[in-house]
């Protein structure tokens, strides 16, 4: 079994390092911070001159991704499990929380893709870009940073309630706060109250991709193969950055940028793209000497991915200290990161062969 797939194990040569000093609450507290961070402010969604809408941000995405990975290590599931619970918390924002998959689109160029009060195209990007950006890519970041702690609980049942209590909370200031104020005030779009009956289809939706994340604990994506080799890192970083761009060109026509294109296009094209970069990774992942390296290298192309591609967003008339912020965000980041690789090759370096 992969190290990617089977975090709760940890290396006997791991423990005769030195104890770490990370405080527990510190796990928690970075993921929480880096869902929202990596999702939203990173990309460049969320500019610095409206900073302040990072703290519900924080509440549902770091909450949600917190919860998420909480799940998975409590029923000692694997990345099958994640991604499926990962999908239902896109869609609870996408279509329950923010419902801006199911109210017209602010800022389209063109209505497309628009069927029965679903934006069909946006929905499928989002519910990957969520997926990806919101827990997987932070999950892994973070685990890597407390490699000690990858794999167990970290929060006891009072932060559990906790998390959850302020997420419900969160959701319904998100939900307040872009459809009933942004959208009338601040886009001077009319107030959009989705059907219920479309709400109900989402809640059900949601459920069964829960239920399904449960029933497939045990599943694991990846199995080792001992004959096969894993790419060198610097390589896997490249595919992982290449593996993301046709999510933000799914965004690009969600949003009118090919208005002629027949829409079964995208979406079968959407999907297929999910399925080839899972079977990817899982290929890659199932090598025998997959490790910590190869899966940063992973996490650090789709992040840069991810901010190179929010240079986009901001040329939708951002001010010059959304430009400026971002791009100093940006080099932190990628400063962080590579501290972050430097210390994971002298961690592996430092266990025997």
């Amino acid at each position: 079994m992969s190290s990617l797939e089977n975090p709760h194990h940890l290396s006997p040569a791991l423990n005769t390092l030195p104890p770490a000093k990370a405080p527990r609450w510190a796990p928690a507290a970075t993921l929480l911070l880096l869902a929202p961070l990596i999702a939203e402010v990173l990309f460049g969604a969320t500019r610095i001159s409206v900073i302040f809408v990072l703290i519900p941000e924080i509440m549902v995405w770091g909450c949600g991704a917190l919860l998420v990975r909480e799940a998975v290590a409590r029923w000692r599931a694997g990345r099958a499990s994640m991604i499926l619970l990962g999908l239902a918390l896109a869609m609870a924002e996408e279509c329950v929380i923010q419902q801006t998959s199911l109210a017209p689109l602010v800022g389209a160029q063109h209505v497309y893709g628009r069927y029965l009060g679903v934006n069909w195209v946006y929905l499928l990007a989002l519910l990957i870009y969520e997926c990806v950006w919101v827990v997987l890519v932070p999950v892994e970041i973070t685990e890597l940073i407390y490699d000690r702690v990858r794999g167990q609980p970290w929060l006891k049942v009072p932060g559990l309630v906790i998390s959850g209590a302020v997420f419900l909370v969160g959701s319904f200031i998100a939900w307040f706060l872009w459809t009933q104020r942004a959208r009338p005030m601040v886009f001077h779009v009319p107030k959009y109250n989705p059907p219920a009956r479309a709400i109900a289809i989402a809640l059900a939706c949601i459920m069964l991709l829960v239920f399904l994340a449960y029933g497939l604990r045990g599943f694991r994506l990846a199995r080792p193969v001992a004959t096969r080799q894993a790419l060198h890192p610097s390589l896997l970083g490249v595919a992982g950055c290449l593996l993301s761009i046709p999510c933000f060109m799914l965004i690009v026509v969600a949003y009118g940028g090919s208005p002629n294109l027949p829409l079964w296009i995208p979406l079968a094209g959407g999907i297929v793209y999910a399925l080839i970069s899972l079977l990817l990774v899982r290929r890659w992942a199932s090598s025998a000497d997959f490790s910590e390296l190869h899966r940063f290298a992973l996490a650090f192309g789709a992040l840069i991915a991810n901010m190179s591609a929010g240079f986009i967003v901001l040329a939708a008339g951002a001010l010059m200290i959304d430009w400026i912020g971002k791009s100093l965000l940006n080099v932190i980041a990628v400063v962080l990161m590579v501290m972050l690789g430097h210390r994971i090759r002298r961690r592996s370096a430092s266990l025997p062969s």
